[in-house]
């Protein structure tokens, strides 16, 4: 059967995932509203000047509209996801929250929340608790998509979907869900940022993730974010707590075009793939190639390379010299793949992207000094950022601000 989604591809090439490893900052206090701890990279969002949408439609109008398709997800024989300990939650279970995505009774939530459970159930908005089967999971984005049965539900109502592209600063958020248990519970707010980063379930990052203001706390995860016309624009995911146990008005949703471009394989192949290189990076400042005596100013500096990995098969060097910034010099220094330059460590990702495993790239690099090019066919990317280094980096540890690992 073919979602609504599998309509929707047309024009999101451009948009598809770049995703590497976030930067763990310590004491940020970001959580998984729902779900395992994460953490925000430091990421410059977008800039743009404040909307002045408001959408024309009242919040009462949108929520009894969307009500009906917001659901209650609980997962089975899985460690609680939430450190909060949700109303109904008990050791074995997780809950949170989700929406009808067709009246196939596809449900899409977070991956956080029913990843490893032996069994899920749905409640419907009149009280309707049905069994559903997980046909995909993708940690790298944090979604996942659920299958219920159409009969056993008396009115599919599925959420029409908006573009997340077009957000602006200051435009109007609406979020419903079930923050600690209470049902369909609805929050308003604004956009408070687009294209921030924020940690992945599995240790690798997701991009483009938008930032509201609008409350959201532990239940609410894999419930809608929507624009002032009712329409998704997101998928709420994670809140930054500043220490406490709830929302302090940062919250981060997946935008829904990352949605678009992950469900269609969810539903097909029942995972998502992505392309590996097999490296950790770090940006490179003129003060940082003063320091480490650097040939430019710019790139990509290579920190880890996985043992036997794409990058490693092909010959890049990692750094040796750990230094007091903790960053480690005298790995290659990246500045090109396939005729795009790269500037930062998100440019390697990007180059990346669109790119299936099983495909070759030419990188450029300078050895001390020289530059140089190799030819590395592209891997498959890990189930974890954490299995791709054997043993883990500083015993398990995340790397150091500003190092992005494994595009």
């Amino acid at each position: 059967m073919n979602s609504r989604f599998s309509h929707l591809l047309s024009g999101l090439a451009g948009g598809a995932l770049a995703l590497v490893l976030a930067v763990v900052l310590a004491g940020a206090g970001v959580i998984d509203i729902g779900g395992s701890g994460g953490a925000t990279d430091a990421q410059d969002p977008v800039t743009r000047a404040p909307s002045n949408k408001s959408g024309g439609r009242t919040v009462a109008e949108i929520y009894n509209e969307v009500a009906p398709g917001v659901v209650y997800v609980e997962a089975r024989g899985v460690a609680a996801a939430s450190p909060f300990g949700l109303p109904g939650e008990e050791g074995g279970a997780a809950s949170g929250s989700g929406f009808v995505l067709d009246d196939e009774g596809r449900v899409l939530t977070n991956a956080h929340v029913v990843d490893g459970a032996d069994g899920v159930t749905v409640r419907f908005e009149e009280r309707e608790i049905v069994d559903a089967k997980i046909i995909g999971v993708d940690l790298s984005s944090d979604l996942a998509v659920l299958q219920v049965d159409p009969e056993d539900v008396n009115d599919l109502q599925p959420l029409d979907l908006g573009d997340s592209e077009s957000l602006e600063v200051g435009d109007p958020a609406i979020a419903v869900g079930n923050p600690f248990g209470f049902d369909r519970t609805v929050t308003t707010g604004i956009i408070s940022a687009v294209q921030r980063q924020i940690r992945a379930p599995n240790g690798f990052s997701i991009d483009n993730v938008i930032q509201t203001d609008a409350a959201i706390n532990p239940g609410n995860s894999g419930g809608p974010l929507l624009d002032g016309e009712g329409r998704v624009i997101g998928i709420n995911s994670q809140i930054a707590t500043g220490g406490s146990n709830g929302s302090v008005g940062i919250g981060f949703a997946v935008p829904i075009n990352t949605a678009k471009i992950v469900v269609p394989e969810l539903e097909n192949d029942g995972e998502f793939e992505r392309s590996f290189l097999g490296v950790t990076t770090a940006p490179v400042t003129p003060q940082i190639a003063d320091d480490l005596n650097l040939p430019r100013d710019s790139g990509a500096l290579v920190q880890d390379v996985v043992e036997d990995g794409p990058a490693d098969e092909a010959g890049i060097r990692a750094g040796r010299t750990e230094t007091t910034t903790g960053l480690v010099a005298g790995g290659d220094l990246i500045v090109g793949i396939d005729g795009q330059d790269v500037v930062t460590p998100d440019d390697v990702a990007a180059a990346i992207a669109d790119l299936p495993p099983g495909e070759t790239v030419e990188i450029e690099f300078y050895r001390g000094g020289e530059l140089q090019s190799a030819e590395i066919e592209l891997g498959k990317r890990p189930r974890t950022a954490a299995s791709a280094l054997e043993p883990p980096r500083d015993g398990g540890e995340q790397p150091p601000p500003g190092i992005l690992p494994f595009p």
